[in-house]
């Protein structure tokens, strides 16, 4: 037997060091070759280590949330036959650690399960229920001992023919329900019902208990909260709303979708891409990226545009590159491939970086307006709100109109509020009129 030592790959991404978002092995598992064993958090993506040999997994280089510099000893995996370091020299034959090294420098199991969420969660409702001891009345009595109460040396329930009658009414177990006195009493009952642990019955409008959670904060959503709190530092954000009567737009949308085929169903997003594109070659300033540093404003002659969408890691911003060379069938099936893509994991890291502009949409859940935050070092983020139905007036007549609001997020140290203003205010022009948006 000898000892492999797998070292931590160039992921080719230019990089020092990865982030360990989860374990798929622990200390004691025997691996197969080609094998997920870890995912590698980058700057820009999530990657899945595979082992390149088979083997006793003997120890791993730390615990979710640590950085590992790249060369550097991720997995010691005792293999049969000669082993040496993987991806690199250096680690040679060496017999394997002794138990007690193992357990002095390796992590508890406890965090070495998969952590694919960026967390280890406790959920209370998914624990094991212990089977309630079953209990028999015996006639009348105050207070009686069931037979089967006493099995295996559990204390007696006593309680009156009365009060377990409620209590099987109302589907409460009475080994739940902590007595006053010596018995179990009606009173004790109402108690349980306005206090007790939610175990069996629970009145309507009570929560189920949930137990305190101590996450910790690695992977996408640390990347997520150092990205976001860079943003707010160092950029002065401003935001602008306004209103946009969708009503004509609405109906065009209908109409492409009632003859689409087997094309994909259009959304708002499409359609307001299409506005954006036409409308920026006016506004260069909010096509950009800011690099603070050097102190240069790039203005962007193509507009990349990153997406917001949301995953279970957290939020991604995959990228619809040349925006402005697709039409809305493009646009539409660009949006359904990226947006799977980064909830499946599969989103490449080129498709997650280089966005000149950015938008965000919460769909149905819009709200009334929203104030994003700019995704750095660009500096400038949109967000359509939802679409609602409201009595507005034409000329003297009161009608029903769809109407949405619009939110712009800006860097203030690169664009005007006038900039910004007359940028919405020329893709409104397109949205109310959308004839305009499929002519020169």
């Amino acid at each position: 037997m000898a000892l492999f030592t797998f070292k931590l790959p160039d992921i080719g991404e230019g990089i020092s060091e990865a982030e360990i978002v989860g374990w798929h092995i622990k200390v004691g598992d025997r691996v197969e070759e080609d094998q997920p064993i870890a995912d590698m958090m980058t700057d820009k993506a999530t990657v899945e280590m595979e082992s390149p040999v088979a083997g006793v997994v003997v120890r791993l280089a730390g615990e979710p949330g640590d950085q590992v510099p790249i060369g550097s000893m991720l997995v010691e995996i005792e293999v049969e036959g000669e082993a040496g370091a993987g991806t690199g020299a250096g680690a040679g034959t060496a017999p394997p650690p002794s138990k007690e090294t193992i357990e002095a420098e390796t992590p508890g199991e406890a965090v070495m399960e998969d952590v694919r969420q960026d967390s280890v969660r406790t959920d209370p409702e998914k624990a094991p229920a212990s089977a309630a001891p079953s209990r028999t009345e015996e006639g009348e009595g105050s207070a009686r001992l069931d037979p089967n109460e006493a099995k295996g040396g559990a204390e007696p329930i006593l309680a009156s023919p009365a009060v377990r009658a409620r209590a099987k009414e109302l589907g409460i177990d009475l080994s739940q329900v902590k007595p006053t006195g010596d018995r179990i009493r009606h009173a004790d009952l109402d108690a349980y019902l306005l206090y007790g642990s939610g175990q069996g019955y629970r009145p309507a409008g009570r929560s189920a208990p949930r137990a305190d959670e101590a996450i910790k904060v690695i992977g996408m959503r640390r990347r997520i909260a150092e990205n976001m709190a860079a943003s707010k530092r160092h950029i002065p954000h401003f935001t602008y709303v306004e209103e946009i009567d969708v009503t004509a737009l609405e109906d065009l949308r209908a109409q492409l979708n009632a003859g689409r085929g087997d094309r994909p169903k259009l959304t708002m997003l499409p359609l307001l891409i299409v506005a954006m594109c036409k409308a920026l070659p006016d506004f260069p300033m909010l096509n950009a990226r800011y690099d603070d540093e050097a102190g240069v404003v790039t203005r962007h002659g193509s507009v990349h545009l990153g997406l917001a969408t949301q995953t279970d890691a957290g939020l991604m911003v995959p990228v619809i590159r040349d925006a402005q060379d697709r039409n809305v069938w493009q646009l539409a099936s660009e949006i359904r491939r990226l947006a799977d893509a980064a909830r499946t994991g599969k989103a490449k890291s080129d498709e997650l970086s280089g966005s000149t502009l950015t938008l965000t949409s919460l769909g149905p859940l819009g709200g009334i307006a929203t104030t994003p935050v700019i995704n750095r070092p660009e500096v400038a983020i949109i967000g359509p709100n939802r679409v609602i139905e409201r009595p507005v007036f034409r000329g003297k007549e009161v009608v029903a109109a769809k109407l949405m609001n619009l939110s712009i997020s800006c860097d203030h140290r690169v664009v005007d509020g006038w900039d910004a203003a007359s940028f919405v205010q020329a893709v409104r022009k397109l949205l109310e009129a959308p004839a305009f948006l499929f002519v020169d």
